[in-house]
């Protein structure tokens, strides 16, 4: 009996994860994320599944960001009736964050039309509803981490800490048939060892064939220890030029991590107390879900909550909900940080406070995560003179400030590191969730390191087992 991995999506780059496990006529989806790039193909790659989702067994989702889990409204709208397997942390997230995805389509739609109408072009019509979204929810099963569990016949599962974002999981696939038991990991997003707020990593055990992402495979970061130092003189440069402080950050993981480092940094007197406003309610929402989930917190996390302290909330933090707030923010005049989302500037109120913002050289464009290929966010980061930000050109004059310290992806020697440790080692090695020249990178490194079969798959390639 053949069984054989369909690499469908965030292959030679890192958006739109998704993959299919086929054996004996079962077919088990893994992650089903939104692609996010130049906006026709996006748009056509994230309403065309590349699969028939009647079709499928199951379905498993490694953690909730957009890029892995975006799409499931699609997927079950489109025909899937199966279940969808994850962590209880990933469920309560995608509860709140698929809902916030239809949302955020919904009011850019309605902006970009009023643009349009002006103009004699076409309407945009969102991906999916909130009620897509919420129909989407009946089918996800949460299962805790080590624990195994059955996903359809034949086929069994366990859920590793991935350390990447609340709930994230590396995933040990068992395949069984007549003549042997096949053994798949898939990393997933593997974090950083010691990071703040979550557990480290915790590796697959005895996998046969090993599907490991490779966002920063050709990159080292800095050291956490530098990331409070580096935060602290952004923060301190921006406000003695009395300027803000704009931050696109995932509302997942990245958000409550810098909120994180700032509580520290302002109790210690090493920045000004300054507003910090966490202008996302979907952050907002997010937030109060970390709040839930102290089963994936680190030993110091777990010593603020003993100790009776929230380390998602200090004197001058505030969470803003409401869009009128929103908009006010854009008319303050005194130093301030704005944290908000989309994280990649794809969508979302970041893109108002960029607009408002960007041309203003006292401001500072803090990037703290990950910037796909030709998304607003990557064009940031490669200061580029001029962007669109809803159609319209903007001059960036804002410094442009990349803190990699931040990154809740491992790097290049950390992924070696999770890889060396598995014993045994697996027989092969697919590299996905990077850009060509990290996924490369990698294979390189990797092979110099002894790994014998290290494969970097195309965009739509099937490997047999």
């Amino acid at each position: 009996m053949s069984i054989a991995i369909h690499f469908l999506g965030a292959v030679r780059t890192v958006t739109g994860s998704m993959l299919v496990v086929e054996a004996d006529g079962r077919r088990v989806l893994v992650d089903c994320g939104l692609f996010q790039g130049r906006r026709q193909e996006a748009e056509q790659r994230n309403r065309t599944l590349p699969f028939d989702p009647r079709s499928l067994d199951a379905m498993i989702l490694t953690h909730a960001h957009i890029d892995h889990s975006g799409n499931i409204p699609t997927l079950v709208k489109s025909g899937f009736e199966g279940n969808i397997f994850c962590t209880a942390a990933t469920r309560d997230l995608c509860s709140v964050m698929l809902r916030d995805s239809a949302h955020v389509q919904q009011k850019d739609a309605e902006f970009v039309n009023k643009k349009h109408a002006r103009k004699g072009l076409p309407p945009v019509q969102p991906l999916y509803s909130v009620e897509d979204a919420t129909r989407a929810m009946a089918q996800f099963v949460a299962v805790g981490y080590e624990r195994r569990f059955f996903v359809t016949k034949g086929v069994t599962a366990r859920f590793r800490q991935a350390g990447h974002i609340l709930g994230s999981a590396s995933v040990e696939l068992e395949v069984h048939t007549p003549t042997r038991t096949v053994r798949i990991g898939f990393t997933g997003d593997l974090g950083r060892k010691d990071a703040p707020i979550l557990r480290d990593p915790v590796p697959v055990e005895n996998v046969d064939i090993l599907v490991c992402e490779s966002t920063y495979g050709a990159r080292l970061h800095d050291p956490y220890d530098k990331a409070a130092d580096q935060l602290a003189e952004v923060v301190n440069r921006t406000v003695a030029r009395r300027g803000k402080i704009i931050v696109p950050a995932f509302s997942v993981g990245r958000t409550q991590e810098l909120i994180y480092f700032l509580h520290i940094l302002m109790e210690g007197g090493r920045i000004p107390e300054i507003p910090i406003y966490v202008d996302s309610p979907l952050s907002v929402n997010v937030t109060e879900v970390f709040r839930m989930h102290p089963e994936c917190y680190d030993r110091e996390t777990l010593e603020f909550l003993d100790r009776h302290e929230d380390p998602f909330g200090f004197r001058r933090l505030r969470y803003i909900r409401d869009v009128e707030e929103s908009k006010a923010l854009n008319v303050t005049r005194e130093p301030c940080m704005i944290i908000s989302a989309s994280g990649m500037c794809e969508a979302g109120r970041i893109l108002h406070h960029l607009a408002n913002n960007i041309e203003n050289e006292r401001n500072t464009i803090l990037i703290v995560g990950y910037m796909a290929q030709n998304t607003l966010g990557r064009k940031l980061v490669e200061r580029w003179q001029e962007v669109k930000i809803f159609g319209e050109p903007y001059r960036l004059k804002a410094e442009v400030v990349v803190l990699n310290a931040f990154s809740a992806h491992a790097d290049r020697d950390e992924l070696t590191a999770y890889l060396e440790a598995l014993a045994p080692r697996p027989e092969r090695v697919f590299l996905v969730h990077g850009e060509e020249d990290q996924t490369l990178g990698l294979v390189e490194h990797l092979q110099h390191r002894g790994f014998e079969n290290v494969e970097a798959p195309h965009q739509g390639e099937v490997m047999e087992l």
